[in-house]
């Protein structure tokens, strides 16, 4: 075993260092001198956001500084942007709710391109998804009319989606969780850890069955909401003497951190992990743990590791919760 363990861990950081360096090709181009914005800090319990995040901040940190001005999406001040950043770039944060699907995030995402012509806005790596042509359209207009945006996507359909429907440069990029370093994986406890989303991306129904083995279940959208209070209280004490936007930079950090470490121990738990979370199966790759990925609701996961990762030797995908069964108890001997 520690041997396999050490196997899997070398995979996993030659893995990382290659994703570091495409996404340093994709994105350092689009850098310059002037100060920046990074906005829509995901300041909601979704580990996934908070590994984009913190893989963003990580990229920033080595090929630039930190941004000028950063904000949540309920507290996001236009003005104070402008007076940070003058006609400096907008970069918008990661994930994949460009499109239909996370409607608050679209809203804001239309607004500043209403609001901001000609000023550079760069989308840092999304999944695109649209339910309606409407919505497409809208988002076209909003783009052409702007001028001066580029899109990263994470896959080859959301690729070719973009460039047929949007007028502005489109580039194919890995997801900005796989910037961070190889992660440190935690003592298991059980054989199997199931992360199985319970929200409307959902795909995959029913309860696993392993006899003769030791697995737990669970989603990680439920945090301790006492204990982000004081970690937000702790990085108020901490980062005195720091103007409004580094201690506010600093505070998002750790809070993406906590949520980082919540999301590190529920998938160390098992030996092997089964989830239907595209940041289940990007974090499990760094941190080296054997897993199966079942797709979402419309192929997120899928057009993710077809376009990155399907190479990996610990990732099984399968189809069916009885298939993905399988593939863990074969993961597992």
């Amino acid at each position: 075993m520690p041997e396999q363990l050490t196997l899997q861990n070398t995979q996993s950081s030659n893995i990382v260092r290659g994703f570091r360096d495409t996404i340093s090709d994709r994105i350092k181009p689009l850098l310059n001198d002037h100060p920046f914005a990074l906005l829509d800090f995901p300041d909601h319990s979704n580990v996934g956001d908070s590994a984009i995040w913190l893989g963003e901040t990580q990229f920033f940190a080595d090929h630039a500084k930190p941004p000028a001005y950063t904000s949540k999406l309920k507290s996001h001040d236009s003005c104070q942007m402008e007076q940070a950043i003058g006609d400096g770039t907008i970069f918008l944060h990661g994930g994949g709710n460009f499109g239909t699907i996370w409607k608050s995030h679209q809203d804001f995402r239309l607004k500043l391109l209403e609001r901001f012509r000609d000023q550079p806005i760069v989308q840092l790596p999304q999944s695109i998804f649209f339910d309606n042509y409407d919505a497409v359209d809208e988002t076209a207009r909003a783009i052409e009319q702007h001028g001066n945006f580029t899109l990263l996507v994470r896959d080859q359909r959301s690729l070719e989606f973009s460039r047929c429907h949007f007028q502005c440069e489109v580039f194919l990029c890995p997801d900005m969780a796989l910037y961070m370093e190889p992660l440190e994986r935690l003592t298991p406890s059980h054989d199997f850890y199931y992360l199985m989303r319970t929200d409307f991306e959902r795909s995959v129904r029913g309860k696993a069955d392993h006899p003769g083995h030791s697995f737990e279940s669970g989603d990680w959208l439920t945090e301790d909401k006492l204990q982000m209070r004081m970690t937000a209280a702790t990085a108020k004490l901490m980062d005195f003497g720091h103007s409004p936007n580094a201690a506010r930079v600093l505070k998002y950090d750790r809070l993406a951190n906590t949520r980082l470490k919540r999301g590190i121990a529920s998938l160390s738990s098992g030996r092997v992990v089964v989830t239907d979370r595209l940041h289940g199966h990007i974090l499990s790759t760094l941190l080296g743990i054997p897993h199966v990925a079942l797709d979402n609701s419309y192929g997120k996961l899928q057009n993710f590791i077809q376009a990155w990762t399907s190479e990996i030797g610990f990732l099984r995908t399968a189809d069916t919760l009885e298939e993905a069964q399988a593939l863990a108890e074969e993961l597992l001997s």
